[in-house]
């Protein structure tokens, strides 16, 4: 899978994408909240988090180093500012991808405050040296700085104040063991259920003095595929259409006729999920079919089907990877209100299928 092609891109232009790009980052800063008490969801992440940030505080020493998973969108940058205010420390942020050599950690670390916390997004897309010296670094608060080359070469030992690390990964897995190990912390982010979100959805709606009503706040929640940073992305659409259509209060039938014309359907699909899942059902009978294939028959890139539409089609059991291709499960039939083929009868194209699905 590779994480720097232009499907990256394409996830971040739909509205429905969790990454945050431009606009995005400026409106989530001010959504954010400010500490542990106003973050919402993620409670047992929460509760332990504040134990250890509590008990650094009455030892007056700096935190364990601390490492958040999970998808983007989930609230593991506000954690991580809300580490920073909670052990009133500045913090700096920087990410993997800009880690390409030892020596631009170097810089970053020689240049730290004593307490301050380090923000490292994409951790795992470091570089293999940078990760190396981190390891010293986290361990040992220090790194050696090699100077000249060659036979010549010295290493310097550079002593670092005491600090904590704040390393995100949206891929876990691809850390090395070395790595994983040298955190005193590591939590995992879960996605939020509805009534999360709406809790969500009410407290950024206060902040944008918007008036919504808990219907609407449901309906938007449930189009939100258990991501705050989607969430409030959709209620700042729904504001708008309130705003420009209806009287700017937000309702249960204001939140359905605004997120039909940005196409976001019932279920949080927009229009490449459901592109894919009708090309899947009418054209391949619902499978299985490759993804080569697919791809074609959405008219997308393999990448693009593969990396932005098919988790959540996946997670929402809408589809289903196998060795012989991808398959429609019966949940998707249902929702885009079509007939399995085995239930057109005898002779029907789908006969072939209930081998996958049953009798």
């Amino acid at each position: 899978m590779n994480w720097d092609d232009d499907s990256t891109a394409e996830s971040d232009a739909r509205l429905v994408g969790a990454s945050a790009e431009g606009d995005d980052q400026a409106v989530e800063a001010a959504l954010r909240p400010k500490d542990l008490s106003e973050f919402v969801g993620q409670e047992k992440v929460r509760q332990q988090l504040d134990l250890v940030l509590k008990a650094a505080r009455q030892r007056g020493a700096t935190a364990d180093h601390v490492l958040l998973s999970g998808a983007p969108g989930l609230g593991k940058t506000t954690l991580s500012m809300i580490i920073a205010a909670e052990m009133n420390a500045p913090i700096r942020i920087t990410s993997g991808p800009a880690i390409q050599h030892a020596g631009d950690l170097a810089a970053i670390l020689s240049s730290l405050q004593e307490g301050e916390i380090l923000f490292l997004d994409e951790i795992h897309r470091m570089s293999r040296p940078a990760e190396e010296m981190l390891y010293m670094a986290m361990e040992d608060f220090r790194v050696d700085v090699i100077v000249g080359k060659g036979p010549g070469a010295t290493a310097i030992p550079l002593e670092l104040p005491p600090f904590t690390l704040v390393g995100a990964t949206t891929r876990a897995g691809l850390l090395p063991p070395p790595l994983r190990d040298r955190f005193g912390f590591t939590a995992h982010m879960e996605f939020y259920d509805p009534a999360e979100l709406q809790r969500v959805i009410h407290r950024s709606a206060g902040l944008l003095d918007v008036e919504i009503d808990p219907d609407g706040a449901a309906e938007i929640a449930g189009r939100s595929r258990g991501t705050p940073r989607i969430a409030n992305r959709l209620l700042r659409r729904v504001r708008d259409y309130a705003q420009v259509r209806a009287d700017g209060v937000i309702t249960r039938t204001v939140s359905e006729a605004a997120l039909s014309v940005y196409e976001v359907d019932s279920r949080g699909l927009d229009r490449l999920d459901r592109a894919v899942l009708e090309a899947l059902l009418k054209l391949f009978g619902g499978g299985p079919v490759g993804l080569s294939t697919l791809a074609v028959a959405v008219g997308e890139e393999r990448e693009t089907v593969e990396e932005v539409a098919e988790p959540f089609l996946v997670r929402e059991g809408l589809l289903a990877r196998t060795p012989r291709g991808r398959v429609a499960t019966p949940a998707a039939w249902t929702h885009l209100g079509l007939v399995p083929p085995q239930a057109a009868g005898p002779g029907g194209v789908g006969t072939g299928q209930q081998g996958l699905f049953g009798a």
